[in-house]
């Protein structure tokens, strides 16, 4: 049996949430069923992702782009999708401005699909909206990582019906940690008795470290047990730190930076806190179930579909720093709330996020539009047999594409 053939294509191998699903969907893909390729538009960076693969199956290629604008990367995807000639190309993130020319150029019939992994607003910028709307009315399939997502992509662009495929983490990895608790704790500093809150985010505006912060100082900061372990790059590290030096809770806020060790990160934490203004659906909250932990998140994106406010956790309004402050200082104060709400979450985790889930959806949706463009032998499909999940593999060439309502109707 002839292999499907899948490309996905990333800006970049940095470890952030899309980043590792696409490593997650290629590494996990049948070898019986699929031949997979990832191509990262930028150079090697030296990060975990890289690794990953690196001691995988999967083909990579890294086509050297570096900051700014730089046209060659163009030419060099292009001569890439001509010698792979990928029965599907998978974009992630904000790739489309420099996969698109080359996909719309593709002989033979490649099936085009691009995850949206926040909502539609905050995916690009203003300015490069239209890549995207041109995109999706000219063949690529969008795949929404939470209803919330599929929702926002109709409020933007008028699709209707989005496919939605759950972002999914490799459960047992964190709920097995590789160093035990007690051990971590005392290599960082911490006692037994210390209660920890951990946030494992991008220090960026997205993420809303400010109201965190702000949260954590006016409630759980009160008691000297409590300590905020904040887990992230460098960008705005040095403005929380000194808005953690202005609030006078410097000493009980811990900056760990990047780390390749998450799961024994959370496995020593006792409570996970997201404070983000907006999201898709954060694979972080996930992580932090997996690893038994009671959450406090703000009710943005899929996360209001991840637990159940009082049960595996707290969900309070964004923007609401009281909100934010009461929930945290409720798990602080209450040792057995931590304690049942954490094995809820991990039990939520284990019969629903495993991205062994996500990997077998994906799975199916390459397979099952590649088979009806197969019985149609390639032609293209009259509006009355298109399915409502974008059933139809685009053949392109310069002069023939599917429109808007032949995929999403």
């Amino acid at each position: 049996m002839k292999k499907i053939r899948v490309v996905h294509i990333v800006p970049s191998l940095i470890s952030g949430g899309a980043e590792r699903m696409a490593v997650y969907i290629a590494k996990g893909l049948d070898r019986e069923r699929f031949e997979v390729a990832v191509l990262s538009i930028w150079r090697r960076q030296g990060c975990d992702l890289e690794g990953a693969l690196d001691d995988s199956s999967v083909e990579v290629r890294y086509l050297g782009k570096g900051s700014g604008f730089d046209w060659r990367t163009y030419y060099k995807l292009h001569r890439t999708l001509r010698e792979y000639r990928p029965d599907i190309v998978h974009t992630h993130l904000h790739v489309l401005r420099y996969a698109l020319p080359s996909m719309l150029s593709l002989k033979g019939g490649s099936m085009l699909l691009h995850t949206v992994n926040n909502i539609a607003e905050r995916e690009v910028e203003p300015r490069a909206r239209w890549i995207q709307n041109y995109a999706f009315r000219n063949g690529v399939l969008p795949v929404a990582v939470a209803e919330d997502v599929a929702t926002s992509l109709e409020r933007l662009y008028g699709i209707q019906r989005c496919r939605v495929i759950w972002n999914r983490v490799p459960t047992k990895l964190y709920a097995f940690p590789k160093i035990p608790r007690e051990q971590w704790r005392l290599k960082e500093g911490f006692g037994e008795n210390d209660v920890l809150f951990a946030c494992v985010a991008r220090f960026a505006p997205q993420k809303n470290h400010t109201l965190l912060l702000k949260a954590f100082a006016q409630g759980p900061a009160l008691d000297p047990k409590a300590h905020l372990v904040l887990v992230g790059d460098v960008v705005l590290r040095e403005q929380l730190q000194q808005q953690a030096s202005n609030l006078g809770v410097a000493g009980q806020v811990h900056f760990l930076g990047l780390r390749t060790d998450i799961p024994e990160v959370l496995a020593a934490m006792d409570i996970f806190v997201l404070s983000s203004d907006w999201e898709g659906n954060p694979l972080c909250v996930m992580e932090a179930m997996a690893s038994g932990l009671p959450i406090v998140s703000t009710a943005v994106g899929g996360v209001p579909d991840l637990f159940e406010s009082g049960r595996e956790g707290f969900i309070v309004r964004p923007g609401d720093v009281q909100d934010f402050s009461d929930g945290m200082v409720s798990l602080l104060r209450n040792r057995e709330a931590r304690r049942s709400f954490g094995m809820a979450a991990a039990r939520r985790a284990k019969e629903n996020f495993d991205v062994s889930v996500m990997i077998r959806e994906y799975e199916n949706l390459y397979e099952s539009l590649l088979d009806r463009v197969d019985r149609q032998k390639g032609e293209v499909l009259p509006e009355s047999v298109m399915s409502s999940d974008g059933g139809a593999r685009v053949k392109i060439d310069e002069h023939s594409c599917y429109g808007r309502r032949g995929l999403y109707r």
